[in-house]
């Protein structure tokens, strides 16, 4: 394979910023702080936006419908929010939204996009202090460089 058309993470600036958004004031701000380097630095900025599903689910099965209902609003909300931020400020961007593990999708999208970037928010959790947050996950996978937004 030539050199020219080798994948190389990182040359000359990120190619590619993948920000992960929940709707979280920490997530929002990560996503701001994505734009702003996407802008200055020419990147595309994909957003990655993932329905985990609830606990309550398998407790109360009925309430599955209502939770998705609730989550795809969500998901609609911050496409809109998004796709009109970025086209104002001129970023080269795309949403995309998965299912399932928060972690693993994530790691999905920025392996299929050819992520040179990842920016988070600061988990407001708890139970992310002994468990582990998404962004620390990342951290730890070492494979993109990991901005924690607070």
């Amino acid at each position: 394979m030539s050199a020219a058309h080798e994948f190389e993470r990182g040359t000359d600036g990120p190619r590619v910023i993948v920000a992960a958004v929940d709707g979280s004031t920490t997530s929002l701000r990560a996503a701001a702080y994505a734009a702003g380097l996407a802008r200055r630095q020419g990147a595309e900025l994909v957003a990655v936006f993932v329905v985990a599903g609830s606990a309550m689910v398998g407790l109360v099965p009925a309430a599955g419908p209502v939770f998705d209902e609730a989550e795809h609003q969500v998901a609609d909300e911050l496409r809109g929010q998004f796709e009109e931020a970025t086209a104002r400020a001129g970023v080269r961007a795309r949403f995309i939204q998965a299912t399932g593990d928060p972690y693993s999708e994530i790691t999905r999208v920025c392996d299929k996009v050819l992520a040179d970037a990842v920016v988070v928010g600061a988990s407001t959790s708890a139970g992310h202090r002994i468990v582990g947050s998404v962004g620390v996950r990342l951290v730890r996978a070492g494979k993109w460089p990991v901005t924690v937004v607070p």
